[in-house]
């Protein structure tokens, strides 16, 4: 079936908007987001029936006939973000969402939209300033966030949301996408690597909240400040120290090749020290947990160089990731052993 167009999606938002906004409001200046935001997501304002702007959002739909699960069931966000919402976290607010394809033809959440811009690891937007140390305060930043949402008190903030998912369920979902490697090399070394880390694996506590893909491209920042967390589509309840493991890949250059560097991060101790200075819970075992990240995101990049040098998804950007993927196994097996 194919995607959503805007102005279908302009059409079928307006009665959901006169509903809510008064008659003759509408959206406006509906189009597909840019950098940092993942599946299929539009930014869009309300104008009142004079043409008054009186609100900008961001809609995230579910892929129109897929099986709604994982990453593809958008509305398991709408409640987690209204929870964490309602705890003071920095996430933007959903007003409307539904599980139902009666109004969109799909289900779908809408967000307020923040301010700001993600900080893309290797090649940040020009509003951001890039000498060492206010990159380093970006690092610094998005770590200590981390603690906070490691605190969440998933059993009570979240009681119903999701059943915990353990390291051994996690690791085994992996052997399933690296198979689709098309370099030899790059399948021999991950598996290799899978098996260490079923080998040494740790006990998983902290178990808790987890974003799934926490790192600074997916945190928007204003002035050089936080305005909000986003892009929580592989969010799930297991170990914590799965996402400290994924920001410290993200930051460590021994991770990249050398044409695809992080900018200026701090050094690995310090990204672990201010996220447990401020209360973070996961810092044990972050070796294993990163080793861990190498292994989830070399399978990844397995799967999508494929899928784009096959032509089934067209993303030029997974070929400047490609000659990272020896790379993040290599790392990967040095951190686990």
């Amino acid at each position: 079936m194919s995607a959503m167009q805007p102005a279908e999606l302009a059409a079928r938002l307006r009665p959901l908007i006169e509903k809510e906004c008064g008659a003759g409001s509408q959206a406006a200046n509906v189009g597909v987001m840019e950098d940092g935001h993942a599946g299929l997501t539009f930014g869009f304002d309300v104008v009142d029936a004079g043409g008054r702007n009186i609100g900008s959002y961001v809609i995230k739909l579910a892929p129109r006939g897929v099986t709604r699960r994982g990453n593809t069931d958008v509305y398991r966000q709408a409640p987690l973000l209204r929870a964490l919402k309602a705890a003071g976290l920095p996430v933007p607010a959903v007003p409307w969402a539904s599980p139902d394809e009666d109004l969109l033809g799909t289900p779908f959440i809408v967000m307020e939209k923040l301010p700001g811009r993600v900080f893309l690891v290797w090649e940040p937007h020009a509003v951001f300033k890039r000498d060492t140390e206010s990159v380093r305060d970006i690092w610094l930043q998005t770590a200590r966030l981390l603690a906070r949402f490691h605190q969440v008190d998933a059993a009570t903030v979240l009681r119903g949301w999701e059943q915990p998912r353990g390291l051994p369920e996690e690791l085994a979902i992996w052997p399933n996408v690296i198979k689709h490697a098309q370099d030899p090399a790059w399948l021999a070394a991950g598996t290799a690597l899978g098996e260490q880390l079923r080998a040494r694996m740790p006990d998983g506590q902290p178990v808790g909240l987890i974003h799934g893909d926490y790192q600074p491209g997916n945190i928007l920042f204003e002035n050089g400040r936080v305005s909000g967390v986003i892009d929580w589509e592989l969010s799930f309840i297991g170990a914590q120290g799965l996402d400290l493991g994924w920001l410290m890949m993200m930051s460590d250059p021994a991770a990249w090749d050398a044409s695809f560097p992080p900018t200026a991060p701090p050094s690995q101790a310090e990204l672990v020290d201010a996220y447990r200075a401020a209360g973070g819970p996961a810092w044990r075992d972050v070796g294993w947990y990163q080793a861990m990240a190498q292994y989830r995101m070399g399978s990844i990049a397995c799967l999508n160089v494929k899928l784009h040098r096959t032509g089934k998804r067209h993303d030029p950007l997974w070929e400047r990731f490609a000659p990272s993927i020896a790379t993040l196994f290599s790392r990967g097996s040095e951190l686990v052993a």
